[in-house]
């Protein structure tokens, strides 16, 4: 009998133990979810098919609508200010994209709209994002049947020039101003030393949906 209830009470122990590590996880999770939300707002373009000159138009369209954001969102320093002014500006934005559409021969529709996006994990250039809900300005083209792209509209990492996100200095700084430290360097691709917490992030977020 006693080595039964030695045995039950080292299950139980366990038990415990595992819903702590869960519990503490699904916190830290739900943490840098809600950190990375409140802080970076994304821009999501959606192809109307995956073909070559769907995605082709997909990009022409990106590079259009980044060129305009950029032009409008550049004096700002919050997200909530970019978040203000692309209110403002979201028919002027359908109607870049309708023209680059129609531009290139297509006369696809296009809807834009600002939106609580739910991603999968992402990894871009110097810049890796857990699986989660991101506040997002999203574009849907004809169909919106192929493959999407995607970049961070605030802080400013979206490059018109190649398309490329990069770290500049000044984007760099704003990140660190936006982001507490541990969040900051969870998103950063090259800190090998996050892996662990990022795939525990992307590990809770798959549970809870």
């Amino acid at each position: 009998m006693d080595g039964i209830k030695k045995r039950f009470f080292v299950v139980f122990i366990f038990m415990i133990f595992l819903i702590f590590i869960f519990y503490s996880a699904s916190s830290y999770a739900s943490s840098v979810s809600s950190d990375l939300s409140n802080n970076l707002l994304r821009l999501h373009i959606v192809a109307n098919s995956d073909s070559d000159d769907d995605q082709s138009l997909k990009l022409k369209v990106r590079d259009c609508l980044i060129e305009y954001l950029n032009s409008i969102v550049s004096p700002s320093n919050t997200k909530d200010e970019v978040v203000e002014i692309l209110k403002e500006h979201i028919n002027d934005m359908r109607n870049i994209a309708l023209k680059a559409i129609y531009e290139n021969g297509f006369d696809y529709d296009v809807t834009i709209s600002l939106d609580h996006i739910d991603f999968p994990t992402k990894t871009y250039s110097d810049v890796s994002l857990p699986a989660g809900l991101y506040d997002a300005i999203d574009v849907h083209i004809g169909n919106s049947n192929g493959h999407n792209w995607w970049c961070v509209m605030f802080p400013p990492l979206c490059l018109v020039n190649d398309g490329t996100m990069e770290m500049s200095e000044d984007s760099e700084n704003n990140l660190k101003e936006n982001l507490d430290s541990e969040d900051y360097n969870l998103i950063m691709q090259n800190n090998k030393t996050y892996e662990f917490k990022f795939k525990i992030v992307e590990i809770i977020n798959k549970l809870k949906n």
